[in-house]
């Protein structure tokens, strides 16, 4: 069984936007990583949206439990998981009243009719039932019971029971994407049995629901498909699938690998961060040791132990875990130890919307500790950014002896895309250069060039020094309460980590080098801001992208970047932070365009801001665009 019914050839078109959508317990996630799967094999570039309920038991077929999973698979680039849906896969009513109103008008809609009783329909908060109502007038639909044709394809087998017949229904939904999209089912088929090998039973039920679904695709003339998507041109090379969060991890093994240091990651479960600990704990034979500790501060300080003692140390968490390790990264910073600390952003505050996307930790990443004490922030860009952000924060940390804040958040750690491999013999070599010469040995005494300080491994002899949270001497390392040596002592550490920004490669905007508009962002906003970028100049406009991956400091050149466009439009999950940073760092003035709802930016959102900046003739003010 592959390909495409032989009665109905494909469509050709470049690029489709499917989101699967139900219950939590419907395996929406599955469905959508087994999908995603495909894409990649086909040689599609893809971007993935994974979107989670924010309450871990919400009631079954209520819209607080509606979990989602958009893929945006293409014959070119891709930049962002896609605005609206082309496809809404749609298990319960539940989902369909939460991501209706995304799916594009004249959209396919396909449902599980089965779900669709007058209990389910209350539950969800429909008044009446949309399949009779016309609520779905202007949508394409294709209405079928999964629950009968499931129940049907699973008959005869052994050791079955009702429950576990229905559990086969996300199958039955990825096969009729499957034959919608012309996607080669023997992959996943073998999938399937190597997914389910312990439970043989339970993968044959599977299997017969994944092709009950393709085989009624092959029978229903609801839709003008199948379609065909050509395979993307990227650039040659070998590429894997890769989350956010397997990447961080990969980015710091590879690392620890090129400074010839052990890895020592502390960490305390969280959303959305738990899972580079779950990464990194496969890797123990590259060195790796992880520590799952009984708190956030146990972890941080754990981790800072650890670079005490010759390894390279690494935490991550999520916001309210960075407000509980805060203290200890004033340590880090006092004893000059490299650290390496991931904030996996979610929405907030409090614990917020643990499960949905925000960028509003910036604050608390460059400014949210006691006394003068700079550290430098990164930010990632997208999942396969991760691996590189990931390697150059462990490189500025290790190299400026100082702990360092990588921002990442939901929707890139979850999310994933085509990630081409890098060659290990091509990665830079990170030169710890820890100290082993007793000689007219200080442990404050500092390189010349980065104002580091001699990194002493304990147990080296003639190197005993000690560390700990109190001001120390500039040079001996005692404790001092000296005023002038303060002074000398945080001026100094404040330009070391200025200095870092020396390193930086020199800005070059995508798109326009000057003109009407220069769009400045940060993290996760990428994707679709690139896109906008894309859109707007084929209507003609000037307008260039500068996208930051250096927080704090910021880049040397980035005014004289700045300068060159009429007016700076600068998108931001959340209320400004990065608007107001820029202001307070550099005097530029910019135009926020700004979004809190636990959702990414729509492309479509972007492109119009730029729009209206670019046709203005007067001055835009930040009221306007927000």
């Amino acid at each position: 069984m592959s390909g495409s019914s032989p009665s109905r050839a494909p469509r050709d078109i470049d690029h489709a936007v499917v989101r699967f959508a139900g219950d939590s317990g419907d395996g929406m996630q599955l469905t959508g990583t087994e999908f995603t799967r495909e894409a990649a094999f086909q040689g599609n570039d893809l971007a993935t949206f994974p979107d989670y309920p924010a309450e871990i038991r919400a009631p079954a077929g209520t819209t607080a439990g509606v979990s989602g999973y958009q893929i945006q698979f293409a014959a070119h680039e891709v930049y962002s998981a896609g605005d609206q849906p082309d496809t809404l896969v749609a298990m319960n009513p539940a989902a369909l009243k939460v991501h209706l109103a995304d799916l594009k008008k004249g959209g396919l809609l396909v449902l599980n009719e089965a779900s669709f009783q007058p209990a389910d329909l209350t539950r969800a908060g429909w008044k009446s039932n949309p399949l009779t109502d016309h609520s779905l007038d202007g949508y394409r639909l294709i209405q079928v019971d999964f629950d009968k044709l499931v129940t049907h394809a699973c008959e005869g087998l052994p050791g079955l029971g009702a429950k576990d017949v229905q559990r086969t229904k996300n199958f039955f939904a990825l096969g009729l994407v499957f034959w919608l999209y012309s996607r080669d089912t023997a992959r996943q088929e073998k999938a399937i049995h190597e997914r389910f090998a312990k439970k043989p039973e339970i993968g044959e039920a599977n299997l017969r629901a994944f092709k009950a679904g393709y085989f009624y695709g092959e029978t229903t003339e609801a839709a003008d498909a199948p379609w065909h998507i050509a395979p993307a041109r990227l650039s040659p090379g070998t590429y894997r699938n890769v989350m956010g969060s397997t990447a961080l991890a990969l980015g710091l093994v590879a690392a620890a690998q090129k400074s010839g240091l052990r890895l020592f990651f502390g960490s305390y479960p969280i959303t959305p961060a738990s899972d580079i600990l779950h990464e990194l704990a496969k890797h123990r034979q590259f060195g790796v040791t992880t520590f799952q500790a009984e708190d956030e501060i146990a972890a941080v300080t754990a981790s800072i132990g650890a670079a005490f003692g010759g390894a390279l140390g690494a935490t991550a968490s999520s916001g309210p875990g960075i407000a509980l390790k805060t203290e200890a990264l004033g340590l880090a910073l006092m004893i000059e130890l490299p650290l390496v600390v991931i904030d996996a952003q979610r929405g907030g505050p409090s614990t917020g919307l643990p499960t949905k996307t925000e960028q509003s930790d910036l604050f608390q990443a460059v400014y949210g500790r006691n006394g003068e004490s700079p550290i430098p922030v990164l930010a990632a860009r997208s999942p396969a950014d991760c691996f590189e952000v990931a390697f150059e924060a462990s490189r500025i940390a290790i190299e400026y002896r100082t702990p360092v804040i990588l921002l990442s958040d939901g929707a890139i750690g979850n999310g994933t895309e085509p990630w081409k491999l890098p060659r290990a013999d091509a990665l830079p070599r990170i030169d710890p250069k820890l100290r082993t010469d007793p000689e007219g040995f200080q442990p404050y005494s500092r390189d010349p060039e980065t104002l580091a300080r001699p990194w002493a491994v304990p147990g080296t002899k003639g190197l005993e020094h000690r560390v700990g949270g109190l001001e120390k001497d500039s040079l001996t390392g005692n404790v001092s309460y000296d005023p002038l040596n303060h002074e000398k002592m945080t001026r100094t550490r404040a330009e070391k980590v200025n200095r870092i920004a020396r390193t930086y490669p020199k800005l070059v905007p995508a798109g326009d080098p000057d003109g009407e508009v220069g769009v400045l962002s940060w993290g996760g906003t990428y994707g679709s801001v690139t896109q906008a970028v894309i859109d707007a100049r084929a209507s003609g406009i000037r307008v260039g992208h500068i996208h930051l991956r250096h927080i704090f400091p910021l880049p040397l050149d980035l005014p004289e970047v700045l300068s060159r466009y009429r007016r700076i439009l600068l998108p931001e999950l959340n209320l400004g932070q990065l608007r107001l940073h820029v202001r307070g760092q550099l005097g530029i003035e910019t135009i926020g365009l700004n979004k809190i709802q636990g959702k990414p930016f729509h492309v479509a959102e972007v492109r119009s801001a730029i729009e209206a900046l670019a046709r203005s003739p007067g001055p835009v003010t930040h009221k306007e665009l927000a």
